[in-house]
This record gives structure tokens, sequence and C-alpha cells, in this order.
């Protein structure tokens, strides 16, 4: 999946949230969609965690 049709995917969960839910759901689906990201990130190596909550390699 490119970037693109990821990004469609997720306005549309967004905009769903905000339809259904209110500002709350819209909120909570940012934040939850957020830190699947970074989660995604670190599990595919694409984000180094040692920088930033300070231990070096050496």
């Amino acid at each position: 999946m490119n970037a693109t049709a990821l990004g469609l995917l997720t306005g549309l969960a967004l905009g769903l949230a905000a339809v259904i839910g209110g500002f709350g759901a819209f909120l909570l689906v940012l934040v939850l969609g957020a830190v699947g990201l970074l989660v995604g990130r670190v599990l595919d190596g694409r984000l180094d965690l040692s920088q930033l909550i300070g231990r070096g390699r050496g």
C-alpha cells in the first residue's frame, strides 16, 4: 500500500470517527493512530528509540 492510499484511509477513518462520535472520538482515533504509526516504525527499523530515551550505543 502506498502513502497516498494510506493517507486516504486515515482521513476517512478520522472523518468517520468525527461524524459518529464527535470531537472526542476524533481525538482518540488520532492519538491511537499516531501510536500505531510509531510502533510500526520501530518494528520496521525506521525509528531508533535509543536516541529519544538517551541511551547511546557506546
